[in-house]
């Protein structure tokens, strides 16, 4: 059974920064696509970022909303994937979602597992 639980979302003011994580059981990790997404209210859910999992360059693709703010990242031993926020803005407030085994063409498409969300909220 595949289990994604995301953590560290909370409230923080505009300029702030967040680190959240996705530990990830029951998939094999170390050979998953995984992507962060998020939706907020009224809108529908949006790409944020995605790492690879091919050795030993891990690819990054980002938003556009995102680029320069966000840094994805993955550690394999501890199967878990993070999201670095800074210069956080109003319009990031979202739930957060992580995703696994999504694939990239010219656009990315995400996998079949997904997390539970982590609200994320930027006070103005």
């Amino acid at each position: 059974q595949v289990q994604l639980v995301e953590s560290g979302g909370g409230l923080v003011q505009t300029g702030g920064s967040l680190r959240l994580s996705c530990t990830a059981s029951g998939v094999s990790f170390d050979r998953s696509d995984m992507a962060w997404f998020r939706q907020a209210p009224g809108k529908e859910r949006e790409f944020v970022a995605r790492v690879g999992w091919t050795a030993p360059s891990l690819s990054t693709l980002y938003g556009d909303s995102v680029k320069g703010r966000f840094t994805v990242s993955r550690d394999n031993a501890k199967n878990t994937l993070y999201l670095q926020m800074n210069s956080l803005q109003p319009e990031d407030t979202a739930v957060y979602y992580c995703n696994a085994d999504g694939y990239y063409t010219t656009t990315y498409h995400p996998g079949k597992y997904w997390g539970q969300g982590t609200q994320v909220t930027v006070s103005s």
